[in-house]
C-alpha cells in the first residue's frame, strides 16, 4: 500500500494546503486529497510542481508499505 505524509510535511514546514496550491500551481482538490489521503493516483508532473515547492522528493511524500495478502502475492502481481 502506498501513502501520503504531505500532512506531516505541511506540519512540519508549516504550510497550508492553499498555499501549497497556490504556489505549485496545481489545483487545490488534488492536495486536499493528498493531505487527507484518498489519492488514488498522482501524476508525475503534480508530484514534481509540489516536490520543488517544498524542497523535497517524491520519497518524502510518498510511503510504501508491502501487501500481506498472500492471495495478492501468490498470484505475482506487482
Amino acid at each position: 500500500m502506498i501513502t501520503s505524509k504531505l500532512s506531516e510535511i505541511l506540519g512540519r514546514k508549516r504550510i497550508k494546503m492553499s498555499e501549497l496550491a497556490v504556489k505549485a500551481n496545481i489545483n487545490k482538490n488534488t492536495v486536499l486529497n493528498l493531505y487527507h489521503g484518498r489519492s488514488t493516483r498522482i501524476e508525475f508532473k503534480v508530484l514534481n510542481k509540489i516536490c520543488n515547492v517544498l524542497e523535497c522528493t517524491p520519497s518524502d511524500i510518498l510511503h510504501h508499505t508491502p501487501d500481506l495478502d498472500k492471495e495478492f502475492l501468490a498470484e505475482g502481481r506487482s
